[in-house]
């Protein structure tokens, strides 16, 4: 018989926690018990787990004694105080914010890119989920880099709001309401600037040399996560979407790779759909793709002004392959390659 773990959804009333736990029932994750936790203002919040009603949880006073798993979908600030309680307990943490992806002891895992990465896990018992932009990017990315090695990426980011939280989509909706109802118009405050019928080039703060923070992240984490030598260069935008992340790609690499020879490549590779006619309709959209696992592939062409180049577009639900989903996939690969040896 195979194993079932006890796992424990850190976060569970969030966006993302809400997800993990529909994700773990979905791909019928080997679960023996599972337990929602939560901060004490949300606490007797009821969440999902299949048919089944779980009851949160006191995070600040609960005990990990005996959880084999705790997907954390919580704060960078919560998640210094609690991983630790968790792994004093022997749990393995998956942690889906930013705290610990640039630690160089803690491996940041894309499964469909970097499985073997999980092996570091026993040095710590902490794994860390990318950021949502960069999860689809490296998906996409990984199979043509084996093939013809990528010198440079310049990536253009087109960011749903969900990616904000709760209160960021209740922003979009009810500034978008508000544009229609005179005197009811919602001054933005999760945004500097009104997100509705808007796009702003601005995601989370700005640093020294003129990036912003979310723009630093995707190199720092393509780098860590599939090669510390390839360039990347990228401009996160804020979009009004509710769910989905979209990307416009260009990527020079040092060997030549036919665009039809691309398209063949990512069709086989795990994780990854294609829709890419060159017709109306022929691409993905952000609003098609939302409450789908894949990352979408469309818009494959060769890019003539550099030696060896191509453009691409890529679609995916952040809220799932972004977050929840990722996470979940890791801790199948930890239940695969760790646990099932200990």
């Amino acid at each position: 018989m195979d194993m079932a773990y006890n796992i424990a959804v850190v976060g569970a009333t969030g966006n993302v926690g809400r997800e993990m736990l529909n994700i773990l029932f979905e791909r019928r994750f080997p679960v023996k018990s599972i337990i929602a936790l939560a901060s004490r203002r949300s606490l007797g919040t009821e969440c999902g787990f299949g048919d089944e009603i779980l009851k949160t949880k006191d995070l600040d006073t609960f005990d990990f004694e005996g959880v084999d798993i705790a997907l954390f979908a919580i704060g960078a600030d919560a998640t210094k105080k609690y991983a630790r309680k968790a792994t004093e307990k022997n749990c393995f943490v998956i942690d889906n914010s930013s705290l610990y992806r640039y630690h160089p002891d803690i491996p940041l895992i894309v499964p469909e890119v970097n499985p073997e990465d999980i092996e570091k896990i026993n040095k710590t018992k902490i794994a860390a989920n990318p950021n949502c932009s960069t999860a689809q990017l490296v998906v996409a990315l990984k199979p043509l880099h084996d093939r013809a090695t990528i010198k440079r990426v310049v990536v253009s980011t087109y960011q749903s709001v969900s990616g904000s939280g709760k209160e960021a989509m209740d922003e979009l909706w009810s500034q978008t309401k508000g544009m229609y109802v005179p005197g009811q118009e919602v001054e933005p405050k999760v945004y500097p600037k009104q997100i509705a019928f808007n796009v702003i080039p601005h995601i989370d703060v700005f640093m020294d040399d003129g990036q912003t923070k979310e723009e630093w992240k995707m190199v720092a984490e393509t780098k860590k996560i599939l090669d510390k030598s390839i360039k990347l260069t990228a401009t996160c935008v804020r979009v009004p979407v509710f769910v989905g992340h979209s990307e416009a790609v260009n990527i020079e690499f040092e060997d030549f790779l036919d665009e039809e020879e691309a398209r063949a490549i990512l069709r086989e590779s795990p994780g990854i759909m294609i829709v890419d006619k060159r017709e109306n309709g022929g691409y993905m959209t952000p609003s098609e793709c939302a409450g789908d696992y894949a990352t979408f592939i469309s818009r494959i062409r060769q890019d003539s002004t550099v030696e060896n180049g191509l453009n691409l577009w890529c679609v995916s639900d952040n809220l799932r392959k972004g977050a929840a989903l990722n996470a979940v996939q890791i801790a199948e690969l930890l239940g695969a390659k760790i646990l099932k040896k200990a």
